[in-house]
Parts: C-alpha cells; structure tokens; sequence
C-alpha cells in the first residue's frame, strides 16, 4: 500500500480508504450483508487500509454499527475512523452532543478521529454558525470524544471558499473530485486552495458512483485501445491519485473483487505519476462522455432566479448525467431525493423569462416538460 503525509501530526494514510456508503447487500437488496461487509473491510485493512469512512445516514444509520463491529479483534487500533455530523438534523445546539454520543455508541469506541461537518455549503455553514456548532466540536474535541474536525462539500466552488475562509482551525477536508468534476462542485480550483491553505485533502466519488468505472463502448475502446492496459475504473483512480494534492480516495467496495482491485491500484499509484499521453487519454475520455450531453445547458444560471423556483440548472444537470453515464435510474433516484418539490422541473408554467436570458438559447420550458416526465414519471428518454 502507498501511504501519504496527512495532517501536522506526522501520520500517514492509505492512499485507499474504504468508504462506508455501498456496503454489500444481501440478495433482496433491502439489508446489509453483514458478514460479508466485516469481511472485506478487513481484508482491506489486512491489506493496508487504514481509514474507514461512515456518516449518520448510511444505510439508514446501520453503517456506523456495522463498522463498529468490524472494529472488534483489534481492527480498531490498525485504523482512523471517520463519521459525520449531520447538520441539517441539529435544530438546537444541544442536538450536536445528543447525535454524537449517539455515533459513539453505535461505533462503540471512545473517540471518533476524523468528524465531519457532512455535506455543508452556504447552507450547512448557516446552520454550524445558528447552532454556534464550532465551539461544540471544540468542546468535544477538548473532551476527548473526537479527534480532528473537518467537512465534506457538496456545493459551487465560491461556496468551498468561503466554507474554508469561516473557521481557522479546519482540520481537513473532503471533496467530490473526479476527471469529470474538474470544473464541478470544489473542482480543482477547490483542491488546491485547499492545499494552499495546508488542509489535508479527503477524495469521494472518484468514480461518479461507479459510472466512469462503466462507461460506454466508445470510451471502453478509446482506453483497451492504449498500450497501456488499465481497466476503466484504475483510469479514473490514477487520475486522482495523480494530484499531489489529494491525501486520499475513498471507494465504496461493495464486493471483494472490488477490494482488491482497487488495493492493486494504490499499490500502483503516485503524485505526477502519469505521462502527458496518459492524461491526453483521459481528458479525451471526458470529453467523449461530455459530448453526449443533450441539454447545452453551461450551468451558467443567467437563467436564475426563476419566478416560479425551478433550479433549472440542477435539472438539467441530472437530466444530462442520465444520457451522459446511461444511467437514467440514478438520476430518477437524485432528483426525486435531492430536489424539493417546489424546486422540481414540474413546477415550470412555462413563463419563458429565463429563456430571455439564456445565453445559449436553449428552449428551457420545452426542456422542462421532457425533464419532468423522464426524471419524475420514469417516462424513458426520448430517442
């Protein structure tokens, strides 16, 4: 296993880390295999994993429990253990030490090492400065009860900034951060502020949820077609890999093929590692799988606001990613999940002021039906 620097401490992390989110199921696809999930996290660890990474809300708060129990035997001490603290559910201050005994207890450990703010933006960080949450988890952390304090982001890269410009004692942090997210989200813009300002840097979704570990049969040929011979999936982890930058990538194995593949990968991994031919391939891999967009929506939100609400943008994001990836079913669950009612493609009345706006002239209200009745009535996609 290759390890990198993180943090001021001296301590190294796997270049791996499993992820949590996507344990393996059992055949009904409704529970957790249990077993089979303490098994291949330990092998993982066995392996030279050394971070596992949860949250409160992973497969309906079993996720923390399940790690817990794979901690029993000694696996604790081989490892640092990361969770969140998940703001949208803290209504007073109080709530923060009443979810986080609680975390402590599913874990069943002393400590947790790595605690996340999850998923704040503008937001998120609203809610943390209400609740006075900072001086909550410096409370804990002087209490012994965690270790380091930090947050991961699902938000525009002006919002990553000022996440990061709000509290001087941020310990770490974790971005979504993929060869089709360099301009996404925090981007690389985001990573290397993050690095500048000398924060250790966590990396989820490295493989978009597995889509650019399937992508199409062009962009299959474009990588089996290279003398060097990578699956689609090490493609995508050495591109991560490759940023100095990055501390780490986390992976949701859901299976042991997964485990070790992946370990395989990190033991061949490194900072600027990759030739300038291997990045060319990559980047025309992104670009294949950006020309299948069918939306030219810039996310540009000249459009915004809309009179009604409909964040057109977002809808129109999720609409391309299921074309993109060919992954309608993934889209259909984000933006029925993510997406408020009233922010939905559904509640257009078909104004057309944004289309006034639109710098790419795109029939938005047209847009909107065809969005509504792909995403939200499960029709198929046209074509």
């Amino acid at each position: 296993m290759q390890y990198r620097a993180f943090g001021k401490d001296g301590w190294k992390i796997s270049a791996l880390g499993f992820g949590a989110m996507r344990l393996p199921m059992m055949p009904d696809g409704r529970r957790v295999d249990e077993k089979e999930a303490i098994r291949i996290m330990r092998y993982g660890i066995d392996k030279g994993i050394n971070y596992i990474d949860t949250a409160y809300f992973y497969h309906d708060g079993l996720s923390e429990t399940i790690v817990g129990k794979m901690l029993k035997d000694g696996y604790r001490n081989k490892v640092r253990v990361a969770t969140k603290s998940p703001v949208g559910l803290i209504k007073k201050p109080e709530d923060f030490d009443r979810i986080l005994d609680e975390q402590l207890m599913r874990l069943d450990i002393d400590a947790i090492d790595n605690y996340l703010f999850h998923g704040i933006g503008d937001g998120g960080l609203s809610d943390i400065k209400k609740h006075d949450l900072f001086a909550k988890a410096e409370a804990a952390k002087a209490a012994g009860k965690i270790r380091h304090i930090g947050f991961s982001f699902h938000d525009k890269a002006d919002a990553f900034i000022r996440v990061i410009d709000s509290y001087d004692k941020w310990e770490f942090c974790q971005i979504q951060y993929n060869y089709m997210d360099e301009n996404n989200q925090a981007g690389t813009a985001g990573l290397k502020y993050a690095a500048s300002k000398g924060l250790p840097v966590i990396v989820m979704e490295p493989l978009l949820g597995g889509k650019l570990a399937r992508p199409p049969e062009d962009i299959k040929k474009m990588f089996s077609g290279y003398i060097i011979q990578r699956t689609p999936a090490e493609w995508g982890l050495q591109w991560v890999w490759n940023h100095p930058e990055v501390s780490v990538i986390l992976s949701g194995m859901s299976k042991f093929e997964q485990v070790e593949e992946n370990i395989k990968s990190a033991n061949r991994s490194g900072a600027n590692r990759l030739s300038g031919g291997e990045l060319e391939l990559i980047s025309r891999a992104g670009e294949a799988f950006a020309k299948r967009q069918v939306i030219p929506c810039t996310k540009c939100e000249y459009c915004m606001p809309c009179p009604q609400g409909v964040a057109i943008p977002r809808n129109f994001e999720l609409y391309n990613e299921g074309v993109i990836y060919g992954d309608p079913g993934g889209s259909r669950y984000a933006y029925k999940t993510w997406i408020k009612p009233e922010n939905m493609a559904s509640a257009c009345i078909s104004c057309k002021i944004c289309e006034e706006k639109c710098p790419q002239k795109i029939d938005i209200s047209s847009w909107m039906t065809k969005v509504a009745a792909v995403l939200g009535d499960d029709k198929p996609y046209p074509g």
